[in-house]
C-alpha cells in the first residue's frame, strides 16, 4: 500500500514485462473485496448528508443535539478501530471483515426504522462501530497480501471504495429524494425517503459480507498463528513460487515472540513509544483538521446557506463527490511512481490555498438577518470553484495516501495495534470536528481559516516526519523505523 524494485523476499520481478502475471490479479482481487468495507465505510459516513435537515424536522431537535446525532458515528468508529486491531491478531483478519458487514446491516435496519432521534444515535453508534473495523483491516490485510510493487495503487483502493461509497450515498439520496419530492415525505410502505437512504445500505452490506468468504486469510497472520502451510498456498498464489521460502522465514523473524500481542508492542525496549506510532497518529489527525468532512456531511447545509436550493444543493454535492472518485485514481497512477511523500507535500500545498481562499470568502460575507452568510454575484461562485479545488487536492493525496502509509508504514509486530490506535485518532479528530462544525456556521470564515491553518501545519509536518515508504518491503519497515527514531533521537 512501491514502485522499484522490492528487497529480497518480495519479489517485483512477478511484475516485469513478459512474466505471468496471474498472481498480480490475484493481489487485485483480494483487495478489490477487502477494499468493498471501504465502500460501505464511505456510504455509511455520508448517508447523513441527506437526512439532516429531516432528522432535525421530523425529531424537534437544535443544532447542538443534530451535530451529536450526525457525529455520533464517529464515535463508534473511534471504538471500533481502537478494538479491531487487536480482536484481528486474535480470530484473524476475515472474521474481522465479517463482523464489520454484520454491523453495517444492523445498522441499516436500526437506523432506517428509528422512531425517536436517541434510537438515531444508537444506531449509528453501531455502524459507526463497523467503519471503525473496515478503516482498520482493509488496509492492514491489503498492505499485507499486496507484492511491493504494486502496493501503493492496492492500498489506494481503499479510498476509492471510501469515495465511490460517498459517492452512492449521496446518489442513492439524491434519487429517493427525487421520486419521493422531498426527504421528508413518504416514498414506499409509508416510510419517507430519508429512511430509505439508511435502508439502501443493507445491500451493499449483505454482498461485502458474502464475498468474505471467497478471499484468503492474510499469509502474515497464518505465519503469527503458526499455521505456515497454509501461508505458503497464500503466498504462493500472491507471490508465485519465487523466494518463498525465503519470504515465510524473514515473517517469521519479525513476528517472532512468545507472548501473546499487546499494547506494549508499541513501546520500545529502551523505553518510550516508536516514533513511528506518533507519525501516523500525527497523520489521522491532519487529515482530519483539513475539515473535509465538513464538505461531505454539511455540504447540502452549506450550499443553501449561500444562496442555492435544496435540489441545486443536492446537484452540487453529487458533482462533489465524483471530483473526489476521479481525482483518488489520479493518486492510483502516481503514488507508485513519484511517492508517498511528494503527494501529501503537494496536497497539503493545494488545501492550504483553497481553504485560505474560502475563509476570505467567508470572512467577508454580509450576513442574514437569520445568521446565515449571503454571497451573492462571483464570491459564490469562487467559493464553489475553492470547494471543488480543496477536494482535488485531498482526493489526489491526503485521502489515499494515509490510509496507505497506516497500512503499510508499521512493521509486522505492530501493524494492528498502530493501525487501530491511528485509526481510533483519526475518527476521534473526525468528530471533533463533525461535531463543532453547527455552531461555526455563523462564523465561516474563522472556520475554514482553522482549516487552512492545519494544512499548512500538515505540509511542514510530513515535510520533518514522514518517512518514504515506496520500494520498502513489509518485512524491512522494522530496520528503517529503528533508524528513524535513532535518528530523532540524536
Amino acid at each position: 500500500m512501491a514502485g522499484q524494485g522490492g528487497p529480497v523476499g518480495e519479489s517485483p520481478e512477478l511484475f516485469e514485462e513478459g512474466q505471468d502475471f496471474s498472481s498480480g490479479k490475484t493481489a487485485i482481487r483480494i483487495a478489490s473485496v477487502a477494499a468493498l468495507g471501504g465502500l460501505l465505510f464511505g456510504y455509511d459516513s455520508a448517508v447523513i448528508n441527506g437526512a439532516v435537515d429531516s432528522i432535525q424536522e421530523d425529531f424537534g431537535i437544535g443544532n447542538a443535539e443534530l451535530g451529536f446525532a450526525v457525529a455520533s458515528a464517529l464515535l463508534g468508529a473511534a471504538a471500533g478501530a481502537m478494538t479491531a486491531g487487536r480482536i484481528a491478531d486474535r480470530i484473524g483478519r476475515i472474521a474481522v471483515m465479517k463482523i464489520a458487514a454484520v454491523l453495517f446491516l444492523i445498522s441499516a435496519f436500526g437506523t432506517g426504522f428509528a422512531h425517536e432521534v436517541w434510537t438515531v444515535v444508537l444506531f449509528r453508534i453501531v455502524g459507526g462501530v463497523g467503519v471503525g473495523v473496515a478503516s482498520v483491516i482493509a488496509p492492514a490485510y491489503i498492505a499485507e497480501t499486496s507484492p511491493p510493487g504494486i502496493r501503493g495503487r492496492l492500498g489506494s483502493l481503499q479510498q476509492l471504495a471510501i469515495v465511490s461509497g460517498i459517492f452512492l450515498s449521496f446518489a442513492v439520496n439524491y434519487l429517493l429524494q427525487w421520486l419521493a419530492g422531498g426527504p421528508n415525505e413518504p416514498l414506499w410502505f409509508g416510510l419517507d425517503a430519508w429512511r430509505w437512504m439508511f435502508l439502501a445500505m443493507a445491500l451493499p452490506a449483505v454482498l461485502y459480507g458474502a464475498l468474505t468468504f471467497t478471499i484468503p486469510e492474510s499469509p502474515r497472520y497464518l505465519v503469527a498463528t503458526h499455521k505456515v502451510p497454509e501461508a505458503r498456498r497464500v503466498l504462493t498464489k500472491l507471490l508465485g513460487q519465487k523466494n518463498l521460502e525465503i519470504t515465510i522465514t524473514r515473517i517469521r523473524e519479525t513476528l517472532e515472540r512468545e507472548d501473546k500481542p499487546s499494547w506494549r508492542d508499541m513501546r520500545k525496549p529502551t523505553g518510550g513509544i516508536y516514533g513511528i506510532v506518533w507519525v501516523g497518529l500525527g497523520l489521522s489527525i491532519f487529515q482530519q483538521f483539513v475539515g473535509i468532512n465538513v464538505i461531505f456531511y454539511y455540504s447540502n447545509v452549506l450550499w443553501q446557506a449561500v444562496g442555492f436550493s435544496a435540489d441545486q444543493s443536492a446537484v452540487y454535492t453529487v458533482i462533489t463527490s465524483v471530483i473526489n472518485v476521479l481525482t483518488t485514481l489520479i493518486a492510483i497512477a502516481l503514488i507508485d511512481k513519484i511517492g508517498r511523500k511528494p503527494l501529501l507535500l503537494i496536497g497539503s500545498a493545494g488545501m492550504a490555498i483553497t481553504l485560505i481562499t474560502m475563509a476570505v470568502i467567508f470572512g467577508n460575507a454580509t450576513v442574514n438577518p437569520d445568521g446565515t452568510p449571503s454571497l451573492p454575484g462571483a464570491s459564490g461562485v469562487i467559493a464553489l470553484i475553492a470547494a471543488n479545488l480543496f477536494v482535488v487536492a485531498f482526493g489526489m493525496s491526503w485521502g489515499p495516501v494515509v490510509w496507505v502509509l497506516l497500512g503499510e508504514m508499521f512493521p509486522n509486530r505492530i501493524r494492528a495495534a498502530a493501525l487501530g490506535l491511528a485509526a481510533a485518532g483519526q475518527w476521534a479528530a473526525n468528530w471533533l470536528i463533525t461535531v463543532t462544525f453547527p455552531g461555526l456556521r455563523e462564523h465561516l470564515g474563522l472556520a475554514y481559516g482553522f482549516y487552512g491553518l492545519c494544512a499548512v501545519l500538515s505540509g511542514l509536518f510530513v515535510w520533518r516526519w514522514v518517512m518514504e515508504t515506496k520500494g520498502v518491503s513489509l518485512e524491512d519497515m522494522h530496520g528503517e523505523i529503528l533508524k528513524q527514531d535513532k535518528t530523532a533521537a540524536s
